[in-house]
Order: C-alpha cells, then sequence, then structure tokens
C-alpha cells in the first residue's frame, strides 16, 4: 500500500498507509490528534540503469535453468609485451 504525507500544524509532518485511492483530503496526527492536511510531494521512483537490470535478469535466469558448457572455455591470449624500456620496470597485474 502507498504511503502518503500529512502536515500537522502544531507538530510537522507525519505519513500514513492507506489503499490506492482511499486517502483523505485531512487525517489526524498521532501526535496531538489535530487535523493535518494532505502533502503531495514526488513519488519515490528510481531508474535502475540498463546495465544493472540486464545483470539482475541474467542472475535471476540462471537461478532456475543455467546455462550448459560444452566445452572448457580457451585461454585468454597473452597481452602484448611493452615496447619501451620504461614500462618494462611498471608492476604487472
Amino acid at each position: 500500500m502507498p504511503t502518503y504525507g500529512y502536515r500537522c500544524a502544531r507538530d510537522g509532518t507525519f505519513d500514513l498507509v492507506f489503499p490506492i485511492g482511499c486517502a483523505p483530503a485531512a487525517a489526524g496526527c498521532p501526535v496531538c490528534a489535530g487535523e493535518g492536511a494532505r502533502v503531495f510531494s514526488a513519488p519515490l521512483l528510481a531508474a535502475t540503469p540498463r546495465p544493472l537490470v540486464g545483470a539482475l535478469d541474467r542472475a535471476a535466469r540462471s537461478a532456475e535453468t543455467p546455462e550448459v558448457v560444452s566445452r572448457i572455455p580457451g585461454r585468454r591470449p597473452a597481452r602484448p609485451r611493452p615496447t619501451h624500456p620504461a614500462h618494462a620496470r611498471l608492476p604487472r597485474p
């Protein structure tokens, strides 16, 4: 159920939970029992980055139907050696 915000003149803001479409324009303050007017604010929506959505979807799919591997993966190609002599002294990953 969604959370609706209300503002009491004496105690400030408070939140109440009502079914969608059933929130009254005013509600009783839980502290002083006075009337609190409903406050409208932006919904709490977040945009999830596409790469994260893809990773979450792949993880969910692999939990139920893991991919079958038919052969052992090959080795990664070797990195080319640096041609500059100063680069040879750098630490290797």
